[in-house]
């Protein structure tokens, strides 16, 4: 049976990219797909051959709105309260109507969204169609899970929904996050059903090989990514001069905007990459420096390479605790993280083979994790009843 199946995320790549897989997997399977976001997402989207449902702005106009009823900035200022008025509170006053018009007309089976998007979970509760969460690291704490259902639940009562008392709120949770990874009182709520989703990093369709050959002279090539949204030359381009000092070769990302020539940066050690597939930057790497995004964190551990992370904001430092805890690699934390104190962690990394070994346990771990393929099958099965006894 044909499924038409509605994903819906925050406009941002780092929230759409941990669902594409399973919406790839849909696509390879007969489904219908489409993304109900915000129409700057189409570069993203487009090519993917997916149809897209434009709802709501992008997220410049939500931080705004945001700092004008509270005063800050929830990207650098992550409180529970800033966190859930951006997610569940000012995304949804600005998105939700415009995306339930979307979802009506194109009549969704299923509804399958990421952890901090609200606006799916009103949508199939007020089209009465099952809902599926995806989780995209490690459990988020209770103290923001309670302060986003405590936000969003006006919006739910003032259209007649019955608001949901729980964060994931949905009939399945797909979880992204390695058990080694995981938080140790990580528990699902008794309603939800947990089914284990292997992460991948992202690649492009026609899976291009990597961006360069085996490293040169025999040393060991890092990877430095800050991701679409932290990728701040103030920030990077004084670590990548610390990093110089090693003997390595860096490739280091340039976000979704950046140049060269913003870095002031003579060296023939590094060289610099637009916005490519992390699966593509992995190739050939022995470690990566990076912001801690759920996205490059947990691709990087699939393929078993250990990380310095230095979280810049938003959920980061969950991924930094859990990278540090699980001794696949190394955190700093601001006022630890000056270039050459990275460049310290990383130094240690290479010389230490005990971080790249449990980096390896956890690819272990990913690997036996079910694929997108079995994931939409399962999901298929639970809506239509079909393969069931």
């Amino acid at each position: 049976m044909t499924m038409r199946i509605l994903f819906s995320t925050v406009p941002a790549f780092g929230h759409f990219l941990p669902l594409l897989p399973l919406a790839r997997a849909f696509c390879r399977q007969g489904d219908d797909v489409a993304v109900v976001t915000a129409e700057g997402m189409v570069p993203l989207i487009a090519p993917e051959g997916i149809e897209l449902l434009p709802a709501g702005p992008m997220p410049d106009v939500l931080f705004a709105e945001v700092g004008r009823r509270l005063g800050i900035n929830p990207a650098t200022e992550p409180t529970p309260e800033a966190v859930a008025e951006f997610f569940a509170g000012v995304r949804v006053d600005l998105t939700a109507d415009e995306a339930l018009a979307q979802a009506k007309s194109w009549q969704p089976d299923l509804v399958i969204n990421e952890l901090v998007d609200f606006v799916g979970p009103l949508v199939a509760a007020s089209l009465g169609v099952p809902l599926a969460t995806l989780a995209f690291g490690p459990s988020v704490p209770a103290d923001f899970t309670g302060a986003l259902t405590a936000v969003v639940r006006s919006r739910y009562e003032e259209r007649g929904l019955v608001a949901p008392t729980g964060t994931p709120s949905g009939r399945w949770l797909l979880d992204t996050c390695p058990p080694g990874l995981q938080f140790e009182d990580f528990a699902v709520p008794p309603t939800v059903e947990r089914i284990a989703l292997r992460p991948e990093p992202h690649q492009a369709l026609d899976a291009p090989a990597g961006i360069d050959a085996a490293p040169t002279g025999g040393r060991p090539r890092v990877l430095v990514s800050f991701g679409t949204v932290f990728a701040d030359p103030a920030v990077v381009g004084p670590l990548l001069g610390a990093l110089t000092a090693l003997d390595v070769d860096v490739v280091a990302t340039l976000g979704l905007d950046g140049k060269p020539e913003d870095y002031q940066l003579d060296s023939d050690r590094v060289e610099f990459s637009p916005f490519v597939p992390l699966a593509q930057l992995l190739e050939n790497v022995t470690a990566v420096v990076s912001h801690g995004g759920a996205g490059t964190t947990l691709g990087t551990l699939a393929r078993g390479i250990p990380m310095v992370v230095v979280p810049q904001g938003a959920d980061q430092f969950f991924q930094a605790d859990r990278v540090a805890a699980s001794g696949a690699g190394l955190a700093l934390m601001p006022g630890q993280a000056g270039p050459e104190a990275i460049a310290a962690a990383l130094r240690r990394l290479l010389d230490e083979p005990a971080f790249a070994a449990e980096a390896r346990r956890i690819s272990v771990e990913v690997a036996a994790m079910s694929s997108p393929d079995e994931v939409a099958e399962r999901l298929r099965a639970g809506v239509t009843g079909e393969g069931q006894g």
